[in-house]
């Protein structure tokens, strides 16, 4: 099921089937549009309170079980109650069946499941507790939205189904944030925050809000990271002192908890991250004496055990240049090579880089920094633009992987004041 056509969210408040007074926080995002919607644009979602604490070109079109988008999610402060249709004393789970409304739910972009959430308790429990995004994994159905920080404690959100910019609420201010210097990661419902010390942020969309997280059994940053469904996996970076770590972690969304894996064969920083063909790979980085690593390492998650792959890094960074850029999509790896700003293919059998093309051409960088390179579904993402005196332009392009040469898609620009500090994608 899709609406066509533009959406708009407005706060709203609504009585509690059980508590007649009782008011509903709704979720309010603002489209970055500058202007106020017609009532009759108006689409109205709810949230629970806070957990704690030029010319474009066409878009792209949805795939298949991914309709278009919105952000946020609704429930009521007693949401696993189960309860009846508010004003109508019916529960249309109960007459159409449990089993036959989920699979009706799965099919529903996200962007319906507020106004899903407002027919009864059960769907607000559904919604709110993350069993639909449990299952919908289960499924095999996802939709990907792109979340990226231009500015301190600022982070925006790109619909590409939609083609909307929405405005993620701002995070809490604290010391370690309040420079540029930061990690992100999207895991599940997610997206995590890490500080330059032992703070975490987590921004749920289940209640569109910033909750503190608990933070990694060994802090670091400038480590490598990914993740797969609800898990994450992190290893490598620096400690609070400079120590270069060969730790590494996995993270369960569903629990919120860390727990600590074997150790890679070499301590490694500045090192990136991918889950490809059902492993954890960590590539590149710097070891001490600013020695670059041209070697990668493979986990193993049945096993338990790292494996030195050599030379798999070779080229793709340097002491003073950022992190590999590299992302999987359909478990071929590719990397954005931003000194020659080409890009390039990972031949795993003869375990060597092929060039594939250019990068868009208006993606600028200072020796990779600023620039963002990630998958986004069945498809490859470069976020960047031209800097001016007065300020610049975020441009997001994509390419669905083939064999042909890449030929970047433009599906958004925005002004920005700043290069884009951190970027994550999350699929759920």
């Amino acid at each position: 099921m899709m609406l066509e056509g533009k959406s708009y969210l407005v706060s709203r408040s609504l009585p509690s089937s059980c508590e007649p007074e009782t008011e509903w926080a709704y979720l309010a995002h603002e489209v970055l549009s500058g202007k106020r919607p017609a009532p009759e644009d108006v689409e109205v979602e709810d949230l629970d309170e806070a957990d704690g604490g030029g010319k474009r070109s066409k878009p792209p079109s949805p795939q298949p079980h991914t309709p278009d988008i919105s952000e946020g999610h609704g429930s009521s402060r007693h949401a696993s109650g189960y309860g009846e249709q508010q004003g109508t004393g019916s529960n249309p789970m109960n007459s159409i069946g449990r089993d036959l409304t989920i699979n009706c739910l799965l099919r529903l972009s996200r962007s319906d499941y507020g106004s899903v959430a407002s027919l009864s308790r059960d769907f607000r429990a559904m919604v709110r507790n993350g069993e639909i995004y449990r299952l919908r994994r289960q499924n095999g159905v996802a939709e990907h939205w792109v979340y990226f920080s231009c500015n301190v404690l600022e982070w925006d959100a790109y619909d590409p189904y939609r083609e909307r910019w929405i405005q993620v609420p701002k995070m809490p201010p604290d010391e370690c944030f309040m420079c540029s210097d930061k990690e992100s990661l999207a895991v599940g419902t997610q997206l995590l925050v890490f500080g330059m010390a032992r703070i975490v942020f987590r921004y749920s969309i289940l209640t569109n809000s910033w909750a503190r997280a608990d933070p990694m059994n060994s802090p670091r940053c400038l480590f490598g990271s990914t993740s797969v469904g609800e898990k994450a996996f992190v290893a490598g970076g620096t400690d609070s002192i400079g120590n270069i770590l060969s730790s590494a972690e996995m993270y369960d969304s569903e629990t919120h908890t860390w727990t600590p894996l074997p150790s890679m064969n070499r301590a490694r920083k500045m090192c990136s991250g991918v889950f490809m063909d059902g492993k954890f790979y960590v590539i590149g980085g710097v070891a001490n004496n600013n020695r670059v690593l041209t070697c990668g390492e493979e986990y193993d998650l049945k096993r338990g055990s790292w494996r030195i792959i050599e030379n798999m890094s070779e080229g793709l960074n340097g002491v003073t240049g950022a992190p590999p850029l590299i992302a999987v999509v359909s478990n071929e790896l590719y990397a954005a090579d931003y000194s020659e700003k080409d890009l390039k293919k990972y031949d795993k059998k003869n375990n060597r880089w092929i060039t594939l093309g250019k990068l868009p051409e208006r993606s600028v960088s200072m020796n990779g920094w600023g620039l963002a390179f990630r998958a986004c579904g069945d498809r490859l993402i470069v976020i960047g633009g031209p800097r001016t005196y007065t300020g610049g332009t975020i441009e997001l392009n994509s390419w669905i992987p083939d064999e042909r040469p890449p030929v970047w898609n433009l599906i958004a620009r925005r002004p920005s004041g700043n290069f884009v500090y951190n970027c994550a994608v999350m699929g759920c």
